[in-house]
């Protein structure tokens, strides 16, 4: 992980004026090169500091938000392996609210667009997802912006209590009414 933040380093001091452009398409281009979302992050806060840093990153996962809902439409096996994921790990008939997905976000091995896949089964509408994905790439932008030079300091303990409490965040924020369709309902049973 060092190695791949040392090169983002070294790519965004060489760019000059085009640093700013150069990081934030590396976010559009992130999920093609299976950088982890957490290390640009964190690359943007020792680069640009904790505002631009923070703004350049929630720009860059916003086209990233962008590419996936024009992407997952048009390939439909995708889509459906996304929600036979779902299913398995939240459930056929439970869907995250946006509370849930921006703390789900802020864990760095819960996958980003497993989350986005999330986003857009509860909010089809395009304006709908793009605002949804806003409010929940904030906090991650921010919190590995700021944070990410001490999150390296943390000790095991520190984590699993912090780990903790973000699940704690996410069964308070459950959606807390379940509405299952009746021909689903005893289809199941049957």
């Amino acid at each position: 992980m060092e190695e791949q933040i040392a090169m983002l380093l070294v790519i965004a001091q060489t760019s000059g004026f085009l640093a700013p452009i150069a990081f934030i398409l590396l976010h559009f281009l992130r999920q093609f090169l299976f950088i982890p979302v957490v290390v640009i992050c964190i690359a943007g806060g020792v680069l640009f500091g904790t505002v631009a840093g923070t703004f350049y990153s929630v720009l860059g996962l916003l086209l990233s938000s962008l590419l996936f809902f024009v992407l997952i439409h048009r390939m439909p096996k995708t889509h459906g392996k996304l929600s036979n994921i779902k299913k398995k790990w939240f459930g056929e008939y439970r869907n995250l609210t946006t509370g849930q997905v921006a703390i789900l976000r802020l864990i760095p091995f819960i996958h980003y667009h497993l989350l986005s896949f999330c986003l857009l089964e509860r909010y089809r509408g395009f304006k709908d997802y793009m605002k949804a994905s806003f409010f929940t790439n904030l906090p991650l932008a921010f919190f590995y912006t700021v944070f990410g030079e001490f999150i390296s300091r943390f000790t095991p303990t520190m984590i699993v209590v912090i780990l903790f409490s973000l699940s704690i965040f996410v069964y308070i924020l459950r959606e807390k009414l379940t509405v299952i369709k009746w021909r689903d309902f005893f289809k199941a049973t049957a």
